[in-house]
């Protein structure tokens, strides 16, 4: 396991480096003043850690009272991730129409695109800190007594 400063560590990061990467690529490819995509990047950050935070709360209350037991296989882990994105897309959409004063189709073109961008983001991200900080190797082997999460 992880340590609580080293997850802080990989948090901050993720997300500092997911903003420095989404700003010029999303002022680019919508055509947006970089102030508007900082605005869209960071409160979409913040709003994902919230929802990320509630959304995995809820969805571990419900596993355990439909299944009772937290443990995912493959399918449910694929069928966790979707619905995480589209809850996600559900709520920045409307925020997004607000803000740029848009329609509805492109406000979804333009979270749809940072959805797309930051699950692939993650899978890169997530794999360049595991060898840039590796776990301890007893901490790597160890089995753990918590169910591991998504």
């Amino acid at each position: 396991m992880r340590t609580t400063l080293d997850r802080l560590r990989h948090t901050l990061l993720f997300e500092a480096i997911g903003i420095l990467i989404v700003l010029p690529l999303g002022s680019y490819a919508f055509s947006l003043a970089p102030s508007h995509m900082g605005v869209i990047g960071i409160v979409s950050a913040v709003i994902a850690a919230v929802w990320n935070y509630l959304y995995n709360l809820g969805f571990d209350h419900a596993l355990r009272r439909w299944r009772g037991s937290l443990r995912k296989g493959v399918t449910m882990r694929i069928f966790h991730a979707l619905l995480f994105e589209a809850g996600l897309l559900s709520i920045l959409q409307p925020l997004a129409m607000l803000y740029l004063g848009t329609d509805a189709l492109a406000a979804f073109s333009l979270v749809a695109s940072l959805a797309v961008f930051y699950v692939c983001y993650a899978f890169v991200y997530n794999w360049a800190y595991d060898r840039l900080f590796p776990l301890p190797a007893a901490a790597a082997t160890a089995p753990s007594a918590m169910p591991q999460r998504h």
